[in-house]
This record gives C-alpha cells, structure tokens and sequence, in this order.
C-alpha cells in the first residue's frame, strides 16, 4: 500500500504518534483528554502490532511465516489459531479475486523485474509466466484441526504484504476499543482504519491523494466506524511504448499490470480493504467494480490511466 490516505483533522484532544513498524510508517491517533493515559493506550496499540509483526515477518527467523516458509515441500508446520484464521481468510479472498490475490506471492522469481531506466522491453509471456509457476494459493494446504500449514511445492513462500499491515491496524484498533477509546485512527502506512467522531461531532474526513501529484489530495471521504486502504501505480512504474506498466506483477500471468492508476477501498475492517485494493488494480476496471459491487459493506473508487473516475454503486465523495 502506498502512504495517501490522509487524516484531515484539528488537535484539540486528539493525541497521535508515528513511529515506524513492520517496515512501514505508523501513526496512531487517539481522543483523549489525559495526555499520560493517550501515552499508555498508543503504547498498548503499539505492542500488539509489534506482537502481529513478530508473527508474520518475513525478516525474522522465527516468525511462524518463516517457520512455514522454511518446510515447503517438506513437512506442515504447527502455527497458531490465529495464524490459521488469517491464512483461511487470504485464501477465501484469492477464491473471490481468482487468483489475483495470493498469499504465496512471495515466491516470485524477482530477477525479471527492476522498473528503472534500463527496463525498455517487457519479457517474453513464456518467460514471465515461468517466474511465478510456484504461486498457487491452492497449493497453501491449511489443516485447523491440527493447526498446521504445508506449503505443497519446494521453494514456495508466503507473505503478508498485501494484508498484514491492515489486519495489525484492525488488531491495534479492538485493543484500544477494549480500553475505552471511543474515537481513533490507526494509519497504517495508508491502511486506515477510523472509529467513533472527532472532537466536533463530525466524522472523520479522509483525503485521497491525486494519482498524478501524490502530494495534492484528489478527492475526500467521510468515514467512521470504516477503514481505507489505496493501491497506486503512480510511485513506481515503467512505460514502454507509451504505456504505463505498474510494479504490481499478476500472479496468475507474471506479467506487470496496466490500465489503472489506483485503487482506494472503503469496508469495514483494514485487512479487508488492504486485500482487495491491489487484487482490483490485477483484475481491471470493469471486472473489479463488477466483483465489489457484489459485496456488502464494500465501496471504491478507481482513477484508470485516462484519468477517468470509476466508482461503486453506494460510494459518496464530498
């Protein structure tokens, strides 16, 4: 996820610090008149997502993911009940996407793939398709009555980058509700999930970054008790005879995506937004409106590369 949702806000009350967790920028606002309590419950929020980041990591060796990683091909591995509920969920989300989501992404052949100046050509379909034979989320075999994940090919890994930030953000968010806090925000480097009002009454107003000037906001939304979550191809990118190729590499092809320049989520929980908004990005425009609109509590809006603003059915923007 790209770091372009922004909280538009006054400070009154609100309390807030950022801080950098699971290799992306976190900011954790509270409404709380004590300033020494809000210091306590954002530390709080901060340890579970430290706890969930030494749980799903793949930069630490004795995270279950590695774990998992480590034995592909080999043998299942033991995990946690909650390791195996959020592994059910991604896989219910790759049925749903097709395969546009999928957690064995990590397996990935990433030499192919540069997006610098030196990348004029794309590669052969034959070749791409080679580079992502071991991504199959229906070779990720999960077993709940005995807790444990088998990952069927050698050289197969697993990641959480497209959900683990916006699940941490939902964990974050129950602990502090748990606590008392009526009103917040969890940012989770453009994962945000926001509850309760502000200060004023009014709800919470997000602002979307213009994909063509990430620093000028393109349109705003007011959200409480929602979470968002935007997929961009406008930070990294290549274009090779005159069309834009996004970073975001379809797993099913292997090929970079085209067509959209993001994709903004608006749903209940921020694991939830934060796994659909790339997968659409995969899918396209009028396959990706087609599957959301299908779903409840669920809204978007694409910018394609036209420039075009494409929406769900139940969308408003201010």
């Amino acid at each position: 996820m790209n770091n372009d949702l922004k909280l538009l806000q006054s400070n009154g009350n609100l309390r807030k610090r950022s801080l950098r967790l699971m290799g992306n920028r976190f900011e954790i606002t509270v409404l709380e008149p004590d300033e020494n309590r809000a210091a306590w419950l954002i530390e709080r929020a901060i340890a579970e997502i430290s706890r969930i980041e030494g749980l799903l990591s793949t930069f630490l060796p004795e995270s279950e993911t590695n774990l998992i990683n480590e034995m592909a091909g080999i043998t299942p591995v033991e995990v946690s009940g909650e390791m195996i509920a959020l592994i059910q969920r991604a896989q219910r989300i790759s049925e749903v996407t097709q395969g546009a989501f999928d957690l064995s992404y990590g397996s990935i052949d990433k030499r192919l793939w540069n997006f610098d100046l030196t990348m004029k050509s794309l590669p052969d379909a034959a070749v791409a398709r080679k580079s992502v034979r071991l991504i199959n989320f229906r070779n990720i075999e999960v077993d709940p009555l005995n807790r444990t994940v088998f990952l069927k090919e050698k050289g197969m890994r697993i990641g959480f980058g497209g959900i683990g930030k916006g699940y941490a953000a939902d964990r974050a968010k129950e602990v502090l509700v748990k606590e008392g806090v009526t009103s917040g925000i969890v940012n989770a480097s453009g994962d945000l999930t926001a509850w309760g009002k502000q200060e004023n009454g009014e709800p919470w107003t997000i602002g979307i970054a213009d994909p063509n000037a990430a620093n000028h906001l393109f349109s705003y939304i007011n959200i409480t008790d929602m979470s968002v979550a935007t997929s961009g191809n406008y930070e990294k990118f290549v274009e090779i005879n005159g069309k834009r190729y996004s970073h975001t590499i379809d797993p099913r092809t292997g090929m970079p995506v085209s067509g959209i320049k993001s994709v903004t989520i608006i749903s209940p929980f921020a694991e939830l937004s934060d796994a659909l908004a790339t997968p659409v990005m995969i899918m396209g425009t009028e396959i990706g409106l087609d599957m959301l609109n299908q779903m409840k509590q669920v809204a978007a809006l694409i910018i394609d590369d036209s420039n075009r603003l494409k929406t769900t059915r139940n969308i408003q923007l201010i």
